[in-house]
């Protein structure tokens, strides 16, 4: 019963995460910073680069609510625990997104020119991919121990 209303909790959450502030960036110490989350990085990359914002989408918007939704269906037997590796691979894929972000702030802080400050949603997010992670161990441990 936990992991059922843990996956629902993510069903919830995760789309919070991605409308959250990841960081609050700004030129030079000296400017303001404007908050930068998922959506609206998605939102500059989809009028930069195509290719880059289709991954960033996959990776994470889809990647990690469609192994919480396969993750849902198999806690509500309606989708077979075969699946389960496929939605493992889903959830590994999330925490490349987060990697990236990581990468990111690192290399803009390392520059100099730029002010970054990480900030709430970064966490949220990478909870809610650690948690679905998690789910997924523990779904697949319910198949042997009777859950």
């Amino acid at each position: 019963m936990l992991l059922k209303v843990a996956n629902i909790s993510l069903l919830v959450l995760f789309p919070v995460a991605w409308f959250a502030p990841l960081m609050r960036a700004g030129v030079l110490p000296l400017f303001g910073l404007s908050e930068i989350s998922i959506i609206s990085a998605l939102q500059s990359l989809w009028e930069t680069d195509v290719f880059l914002a289709l991954a960033v989408t996959f990776f994470a918007l889809f990647a990690p609510y469609m192994k919480t939704i396969g993750l849902g269906l198999i806690h509500f037997g309606l989708l077979r625990r075969k699946t389960l590796p496929i939605l493992q691979v889903l959830g590994k894929l999330a925490m490349a997104d987060v990697f990236l972000v990581a990468l990111y702030i690192t290399v803009a802080k390392g520059v100099g020119l730029a002010r970054i400050e990480v900030a709430w949603g970064l966490y949220l997010f990478t909870g809610c991919v650690l948690v679905a992670i998690m789910l997924g161990i523990l779904t697949g441990r319910g198949r042997r121990i009777g859950v």
